[in-house]
Order: C-alpha cells, then structure tokens, then sequence
C-alpha cells in the first residue's frame, strides 16, 4: 500500500511517500512545498493545492496521513496553518484518498517510542527505518514520519 504522509504548513508543506508491505517499509518519494511569503493568502493556497494535487496524481497513493494542527502562542500563526491543513484534506480527498490524521505526539511515539521526541531524534529514525532516502528537508522528514505513523496505526483488511 502506498501511503502519503504530510506535515502542512503555509510557508513550508513537506510530503512523503512510502510503500507499506506488511511491516516492511520503502521509501518511494518526499519534498517541500514553499510558498512566497509575499504572495496573497489565496494565491498561496492555490499554489500548494496546484502541487499537492501533482504529487497525488504522480505517485497515486491510496491512503493519506496529515499531521493534526496544534495551537500556536500565535492565533494568526494557527489560522494559517489551519488553511493550510485545510487545503491537504481537500487535495487528498479530491485524489480519491482516504485519510487518517494523527496528533504530533502520536508520529513521536510511533517513530521514536516517545512523544516528547526531539525532531533530531525523529530524522535519525527516519535514517534507520528509511535506509538511503535522500531526505528535502526538515518539513519533508516528519511528513515521511506522518506517513510511517500510518503504516503502523493503519486498519489492516
């Protein structure tokens, strides 16, 4: 099974795929989606629906996994990455993908056994659980741990 894992962010939505035979676990792909900062809200949010429906559509996974939103200090940093978010379930579900979403603690526990994990200590599991995936970026890393936590937690048929 070929599921999609993605860590969603307005600035920054990493994406990661991986194959999920049994408890077998193969890396297929993974990036970063940037948006310019500078750029209106909704022509951000077009243009990261625009790639997420790309990388649907290249690598046709068949389930999904998005990272829950947490709150920010900031209320404007949360909407943001609640828009975001919001974008990732539409693509998803426009790509005919069923999705599960797991809480950021949840990913931790099933990548490191603890869900106060460090990111280092996520990206070095991801080196042992992933061996030779050429990892885009810090966004792209957990997005392959949202992706893995799937693989784990997934109903089995």
């Amino acid at each position: 099974m070929i599921i999609l894992g993605l860590d969603p962010s307005l600035s920054c939505t990493g994406w990661g795929i991986v194959r999920a035979e049994g408890s077998r676990l193969t890396h297929i792909a993974n990036g970063q989606i940037r948006t310019d900062a500078k750029a209106a809200l909704p022509d951000r949010l077009a243009h990261l629906d625009t790639v997420l429906a790309a990388v649907i559509a290249d690598h046709a996974p068949i389930q999904a996994a998005v990272e829950e939103v947490f709150v920010n200090d900031n209320p404007q940093s949360t909407l943001k990455l609640a828009h975001a978010r919001g974008v990732a379930l539409l693509a998803c579900a426009r790509g005919g993908l069923t999705v599960a979403e797991y809480a950021p603690r949840l990913v931790k526990k099933a990548i490191v056994g603890t869900g106060g994990a460090a990111k280092e200590q996520v990206q070095a599991m991801l080196r042992i659980l992933l061996p030779g995936a050429k990892v885009a970026g810090p966004d792209a890393a957990d997005a392959l741990a949202v992706a893995i936590a799937h693989a784990h937690h997934r109903p089995r048929v």
